[in-house]
């Protein structure tokens, strides 16, 4: 039966402040999950309309500063060198390329520029290199963003005091499922990194993806663990699996659209003052698919032709959806 708690109208700011997570269990959100799809929309667009403007739609754009050759053995990425995937590896990309890209997006419209690189995570001698990136992304005006992989001890506050704003450092899916999915570093050494993050006064940007082979509960499962952060991250990217040829999960099969709309609309219902970023897997939705994802609750995406190796919708073909459906980007 449904939680009488979970249908009831949102609470208001006084009683869900913005600043603390609430607690959520694996039940409740799976609870959220089973509602009638019309009603789960309409939860998340009252969270969505309680925190934010429901037709303003962040921009992001990401760019691979250093790609392939990573040791790791995450089973959905084309990067690591332990598969085949014809991905060539290239070195760390200079400032000045860095800068180029960066430029380029702004003028598109971006309001965020991340930088990912291909590492376990940056030995002390890349550092100094991402962090001259980030003092000139910065001076842009541009949000800055950088996923490094797992950090060591001060780490974190270097990249403060060079003037980042977010790291992304993704949890992937649920605890249970992780193991099914990466086994070269553990689960609690994602949530340490999120940990040093926030502890360095950075903002959080964490997320999972979904159709790799896990259950709806896994699904719930990822939500929880999110919103039960404290407090949730600022940016939560729901990444749709693309499968990668070369890789253990070239064959899973797609997750259908009306659950992942569900998923978005539990992260926004969880977590309803952060940015839930409809992520990977765009280009091959049609523009229904991420209308729905929209009216779900996702109020982010990654804005370019790119997403480290992974095509993006075109610019021109996102701007036109925009039109189409009273968007407008910030």
């Amino acid at each position: 039966m449904n939680n009488p708690a979970i249908l009831s109208q949102p609470l208001s700011p006084v009683q869900q402040p913005i600043f603390r997570a609430p607690t959520w269990t694996v039940d409740a959100v799976l609870e959220l999950f089973e509602l009638p799809f019309a009603d789960l929309i309409f939860r998340a667009q009252q969270a969505l309309r309680e925190h934010f403007d429901p037709n303003a739609i962040q921009r992001s754009t990401l760019l691979s500063v250093k790609t392939g050759n990573c040791s790791e053995d995450c089973g959905y990425c084309s990067q690591s060198k332990r598969y085949q995937t014809g991905l060539e590896a290239q070195r760390l990309l200079s400032t000045e390329e860095v800068l180029a890209a960066a430029k380029a997006a702004k003028a598109q419209g971006a309001g965020r520029f991340c930088m990912g690189a291909a590492w376990r995570g940056p030995k002390e001698k890349d550092l100094p290199a991402v962090m001259e990136m980030v003092q000139a992304v910065k001076a842009l005006g541009l949000e800055t963003c950088v996923t490094l992989g797992i950090l060591k001890e001060g780490q974190a506050e270097q990249l403060k005091e060079a003037g980042l704003d977010y790291y992304n450092h993704n949890l992937d899916t649920a605890p249970e499922f992780y193991g099914d999915v990466v086994t070269t570093h553990t689960y609690q050494d994602r949530l340490d990194t999120l940990q040093q993050v926030r502890e360095a006064g950075l903002k959080i940007c964490s997320g999972g993806i979904v159709g790799m082979g896990e259950t709806r509960q896994h699904r719930a499962g990822l939500i929880a663990k999110l919103a039960n952060l404290d407090p949730p991250p600022e940016s939560v990217p729901i990444n749709n699996l693309v499968p990668i040829p070369g890789t253990p999960l070239a064959n899973s099969d797609p997750i259908d659209i009306f659950e992942f709309a569900r998923t978005i609309a539990a992260a926004r219902i969880t977590m309803p003052s952060s940015y839930v970023r409809l992520s990977a897997g765009r280009e091959q939705m049609s523009e229904a698919d991420q209308a729905l994802c929209f009216l779900a609750g996702a109020n982010s995406i990654f804005y370019g032709d790119h997403l480290l190796t992974t095509r993006n919708p075109q610019t021109p073909r996102d701007n036109g959806l925009f039109e189409k459906l009273g968007l407008h980007g910030v």
